[in-house]
């Protein structure tokens, strides 16, 4: 199974940080290739959100439960239901310096293993650029450029 990591150093306070990951409804705002995430549920640590966006044009869209852990900075999620097989990782926000260090993982499996060892390339890398945008647009909003 693919796995994808992204790691990214911010200045700004950590608090701050790990409120923006949280906030996944605002993500479309500064992401684009995100079109909506929307929350479905919400629990006093947890929520169950909707995620659409397009992979190299193609729709996609999924389910995830998302736990949020203040107190080590951490939120996990996995996906419920939606078009791929597998989709799971975890954000680990870590202070550093002025700043944190923001790692995001996704481990991921299309559902397709026929086709695995020619999609599973593409959609890895696919997923890292989309990682490593988020984590710029995130840097972005927080050190105010």
């Amino acid at each position: 199974m693919p796995f994808v990591e992204t790691i990214t150093e911010i200045n700004g306070d950590v608090d701050q940080i790990f409120a923006l990951c949280m906030d996944m409804e605002s993500f479309p705002q500064f992401m684009d290739d995100l079109e909506s995430v929307n929350v479905i549920e919400r629990g006093s640590d947890w929520t169950i959100t909707e995620w659409k966006t397009k992979l190299q044009g193609r729709p996609l869209r999924w389910l995830e439960r998302d736990e949020f852990d203040p107190g080590a900075k951490r939120i996990t999620y996995a996906m419920t239901e939606g078009d791929l097989a597998k989709f799971e990782g975890e954000w680990t926000i870590t202070p550093v310096g002025s700043g944190a260090r923001v790692r995001l993982t996704v481990d991921f499996e299309l559902g397709i293993p026929m086709f695995a060892s020619l999609l599973n390339p593409v959609a890895t890398m696919m997923i890292r650029r989309n990682c490593e945008q988020m984590l710029a647009a995130i840097k972005r909003r927080v050190e105010g450029e």
